[in-house]
C-alpha cells in the first residue's frame, strides 16, 4: 500500500521543552540490495535513490508523548507545510511526568486511519552543554561540483567514492570522543541524507542530527523561505540553520564549529561569535552584513531571520560565558589565501585571530 513515511524526524530534549524537526513523504524510495555470498545486505546509498523527495504535500501528524511507564500523557495534532515539513516544540514534563519516548502517527493520508510512522526516544542535550556542528562537503568529504559531470557523478554514486578529509575526521572524532554531541550542516540537497547517513556510519561518524537545504523551497514562489539566488549563495542558509539548530539545544557552556576555507564558513562563524561571545547586539551584527551579497534576503526571508537572531540573542545574554572554538579546512595550495584573507567589515577582521585554521 502506498503509504506516508518519516524522510527524517529530529527531536531533541533541552531546556524543559522537546524541539522537533521532522518531514513526511509518500514517495517510495527503494533500498539497493546485493545478494553476494548467499547474504542479502545493504549497498551505500547514492543521492539520485531519494529524488522522489523532491516531491510534496501536505500531512497531518499525531504526536503522543509516552512516560516511564509506556502510558500516553501527551496527545496533540500538528498540520505540515506545503512540503510535508513540521517544526514543533513541547513541553518535556506533563503534570510533573517527564516524556521519555514519542509516537507519531500519520492521520490525515487514509480517512479513519491512523498510520503510525515511528516511534523515537528524544535525543538530550546532557549539561554541561558541549556542542560540536561540522560543515560536510569540502569538511569531512572531498566532494567536487564544478563541472557537469562531477554533479551528475555525486548524484548517481555512492559518497564513498570521493576521499575522506582525514584530518577533519581525526578532528571531529576528538571532540566526540571528549563527549562533545554532534550536529551535521550541509547546503547539499535535502534528497542527500540516506547517502551521507551511510557515508558516516561507514566511517564512524555518530552523527544523526543532518541539517540538509530543502530544495522545494527555492522552486515555491509562495511558500518557500529559499530563492534561487540561494542555490549558490550560502551565507544566510547556514546562519539561520546554526541559529535553527542553537535554539533547539540552547546555548551551550562549548561550543566547536568546523567548516572549509572555500566558501564564507569562517565569516558566518565570526558573525555567530559576535553574538555569543561578544555580547553585540544581533541588529548591531544584522544591519553590518546584510548588505554582504551572501546576506541579501527577502523581505520575508528578513523578518523570519531577524525574529530568530534576536531570540539566540536574548538567549545568550542569560547565559554564562561561552567557550566557542571555529576550525577552518584549508589545503596546502590555499592556506595562505585563506589565512590572509580580508574581509570588509571590521569586527569579522578584527576576529580572524579567533579562528584556527588547519591542513587536511
Amino acid at each position: 500500500m502506498k503509504r506516508p513515511y518519516l524522510v527524517n524526524f529530529l527531536s531533541i530534549s533541552s531546556n524543559n521543552q522537546i524541539s522537533i524537526k521532522a518531514t513526511v513523504t509518500d514517495s517510495y524510495t527503494p533500498l539497493l540490495r546485493s545478494n553476494e555470498g548467499g547474504f542479502a545486505q545493504l549497498k551505500p546509498t547514492s543521492p539520485i535513490q531519494s529524488i522522489g523527495i523532491m516531491s510534496s504535500d501536505e500531512y497531518r501528524i499525531k504526536v503522543v508523548g509516552l512516560g516511564i511507564d509506556q502510558k500516553e500523557i501527551f496527545i496533540r495534532e500538528y498540520d505540515s507545510d506545503s512540503f510535508g515539513n513540521f517544526d514543533i516544540k513541547i513541553p518535556l514534563f506533563i503534570n510533573e511526568q517527564k516524556i521519555k519516548a514519542l509516537q507519531v502517527y500519520e492521520v490525515s493520508y487514509h480517512n479513519g486511519l491512523q498510520l503510525l510512522l515511528g516511534t523515537y526516544i528524544p535525543y538530550e542535550i546532557n549539561n554541561p552543554k558541549r556542542i560540536i556542528i561540522s560543515d560536510f562537503d569540502k569538511t569531512l568529504l572531498d566532494t567536487k561540483f564544478s563541472t557537469a559531470k562531477e554533479v551528475y557523478n555525486s548524484l548517481s554514486k555512492p559518497l564513498n567514492t570521493f576521499p575522506p578529509v582525514e584530518g577533519s575526521i581525526d578532528l571531529f572524532n576528538q571532540f566526540t570522543d571528549e563527549f562533545y554531541q554532534p550536529f551535521i550542516l550541509s547546503a547539499s540537497p535535502h534528497f542527500y541524507e540516506n547517502a551521507i547517513r551511510d557515508w558516516l556510519y561507514q566511517n564512524k561518524i555518530y552523527a544523526g542530527n543532518i541539517f540538509l537545504k530543502d530544495y522545494r523551497n527555492i522552486f515555491s514562489f509562495t511558500e518557500g523561505v529559499l530563492t534561487p539566488k540561494d542555490m549558490k549563495n550560502q551565507g544566510f542558509y547556514k546562519l539561520n540553520q546554526l541559529v535553527n539548530i542553537l535554539l533547539m539545544t540552547g546555548i551551550p557552556e562549548r561550543l566547536v564549529l568546523m567548516g572549509d576555507g572555500f566558501e564564507s564558513d569562517a565569516f558566518i562563524y565570526l558573525c555567530l561569535r559576535s553574538i555569543l561571545v561578544d555580547n553585540v547586539d544581533p541588529w548591531n551584527v544584522w544591519n553590518r552584513i546584510k548588505k554582504e551579497k551572501a546576506f541579501r534576503l527577502t523581505s520575508k526571508q528578513h523578518s523570519q531571520f531577524l525574529s530568530k537572531f534576536y531570540q539566540l540573542g536574548e538567549l545568550a545574554k542569560q547565559s554564562s560565558s561561552i567557550d566557542m572554538s571555529i576550525y577552518i579546512r584549508c589545503t596546502q595550495a590555499n592556506i595562505k589565501e585563506v589565512k590572509t584573507r580580508s574581509y570588509n567589515q571590521l569586527f569579522i577582521e578584527n576576529n580572524k585571530n579567533k579562528v584556527e585554521y588547519y591542513v587536511a
